[in-house]
């Protein structure tokens, strides 16, 4: 059996920056959810993609919630999201007792449709934010989104937590609504290991957000609470890895994006792919190349083919509106988010991979279609 080709894995940097920043939390005994790393993770980070303020949280899913929250998200109101997602994206508007409404995708993007977006703006009123994803590191539509948006007075939190280091117009994803959330899991462009971060230009919002995320501990000698907190606090040993692989994320870019025109440029001839798009004012960062088929093969098939040659892929997202848990909740839209899924396939896209790791998944890719 050959080597794991795996979908996309931690990838720690060849220069060993992240041992140095975990060393020197370990030397000055700071383990816990405080210390040098937070801080300097925490600004390094606001300025690379050009935000204000920032928060280190214990995972993606911790900085929308926090959003949702300092948006003013509360029991009862309505949050628009876009369906063709990870649960982690929706889950949180649950954790504040609010009521997801889910919007389709469009063809262009694979991202929230401004137009299924207006409809839903026709057809709720209390509304209180809407939460856009920036799908695989594709931009979404921000432009049209945000007029919708700010025409409405609903705040805007972006997930972008596949898409660090993916520009929209020259702009960083994430920095353009009101609130931006990152991830670093294990499987993202660059990673903690577990971690995330809320980004805004609003200072004060972020430091709130810090408040909560620390229990919500008011500032006197005793334990003192006067509302509800939370453990969202990243560690300073986490934070270390963190700025380590920030000082690679643009070799982490280039690299994925070298995998996707490896794919495109060995595959595109091949009856019935199609591979997502990429739009001018899209500058994307690849963290998955995913195609889609429109003929005899379908995604099981693909899949099946690569694990039988211990190459990892997987299905595109299946949409919230699909999922058992959602199910009693409004969709708006058609049906993209569901053929996206039905005929999408996310391609190995692990920036360790080799030029022999990426001739064995073209090659079983052409075997299989007859080439």
């Amino acid at each position: 059996m050959q080597s794991r080709i795996f979908l996309s894995s931690p990838h720690m940097s060849d220069e060993g920056y992240e041992m140095q920043f975990i060393k020197e939390a370990f030397d000055t005994n700071w383990i816990s959810p405080l210390g040098a790393n937070v801080n300097a993770f925490e600004k390094e980070l606001a300025e690379k993609v050009g935000a204000k303020s920032a928060a280190a949280l214990s995972s993606g899913t911790a900085a929308i919630h926090l959003a949702l929250k300092a948006a003013g998200v509360e029991k009862g109101d309505i949050v628009f999201c876009q369906s063709l997602t990870f649960s982690a994206t929706a889950n949180p508007i649950i954790y504040q007792q609010a009521i997801p409404v889910f919007i389709d995708s469009e063809e262009d993007t694979w991202n929230m449709d401004p137009s299924a977006l207006e409809t839903a703006f026709k057809k709720y009123k209390n509304v209180k934010a809407v939460l856009v994803v920036h799908l695989f590191g594709l931009s979404a539509k921000m432009d049209e989104i945000m007029d919708i948006c700010r025409k409405h007075g609903v705040a805007v939190i972006e997930d972008a937590a596949e898409s660090l280091g993916s520009f929209y117009k020259g702009k960083q994803t994430g920095t353009i609504g009101d609130f931006g959330a990152f991830s670093f899991n294990g499987n993202k462009i660059i990673t903690t290991s577990g971690g995330g971060m809320l980004v805004s230009n609003n200072e004060e919002k972020i430091a709130k957000a810090k408040f909560w995320a620390s229990q919500s501990k008011e500032n006197e000698r005793f334990y003192h609470h006067k509302e509800l907190g939370f453990n969202y606090r990243m560690s300073n040993v986490v934070a270390g890895i963190g700025r380590g692989q920030l000082k690679v994320l643009d070799k982490r870019v280039e690299k994925k994006k070298s995998i996707f025109e490896y794919y495109k440029n060995h595959l595109q001839q091949l009856e019935g792919i199609q591979f997502m798009p990429n739009n001018s004012w899209d500058d994307p960062n690849f963290w998955l190349s995913c195609i889609t088929l429109h003929g005899k093969i379908r995604p099981i098939d693909v899949m099946n083919e690569l694990e039988k040659e211990n190459i990892e892929s997987r299905h595109v997202w299946k949409p919230m509106h699909m999922q058992p848990f959602f199910k009693d909740f409004d969709f708006v839209g058609s049906d993209i988010s569901e053929k996206l899924f039905e005929n999408g396939v996310c391609l190995p896209s692990d920036t360790k991979m080799t030029e022999r790791d990426l001739q064995r998944v073209v090659e079983t890719l052409q075997k299989l279609w007859g080439v």
